[in-house]
């Protein structure tokens, strides 16, 4: 079967339905979420909101696209324009591959919250994620991913971690 990107089958979802996930780092400062609600105003919604679609709940847990999700919710002109409907695209992929997708998303567009971003690798860790599957998959090398362990201070996230001498306690004798 051949393969179609999910920006081939965008839907109109009711905004009602669309709900945030729980880990993305992205922050928006006020300046530039005036300009998102001014490039709505104008241009309407050219990007989906990139969602997982959740069976169960019959609800779209946002992937990517949280503050155009935002404007839609926080002023009515757009609301009322759009009819409530927010456009999405559907990526059916698992909780650690959704996350991955988010901070890429972020990623390439700007900067994220460093405490969120260690929750992040936290969480993966959590799901049994290597380091190394951790750098893939979100460009992070070893280092960054280090330091935002450091922040979460779990000593569990360093269990895996053969640690080196990197020095000896002298003897009172030597």
């Amino acid at each position: 079967m051949e393969y179609k990107s999910p920006a081939y089958h965008v839907i109109p979802v009711p905004v009602e339905r669309v709900k945030p996930n729980t880990y993305n780092p992205n922050a928006v400062a006020p300046p530039e979420m005036k300009l998102l609600y001014d490039s709505i105003k104008a241009d309407g919604y050219t990007m989906p909101i990139v969602c997982y679609y959740d069976k169960e709940e019959d609800i779209y847990i946002i992937v990517d696209g949280f503050h155009r999700y935002r404007i839609m919710m926080e002023y009515p002109d757009i609301y009322e324009r759009e009819k409530g409907l927010l456009p999405v695209s559907v990526i059916n992929k698992s909780l650690d591959q959704r996350m991955a997708s988010t901070v890429r998303h972020n990623r390439a567009r700007g900067s994220h919250n460093v405490d969120l971003m260690s929750n992040i690798v936290k969480e993966l860790h959590e799901l049994g994620r290597s380091d190394a599957w951790i750098s893939r998959h979100l460009g992070m090398d070893r280092d960054e991913i280090l330091r935002l362990k450091q922040i979460t201070g779990l000593a569990a996230l360093f269990r895996d971690v053969e640690f080196g001498s990197a020095w000896r306690p002298m003897d009172e004798e030597e």
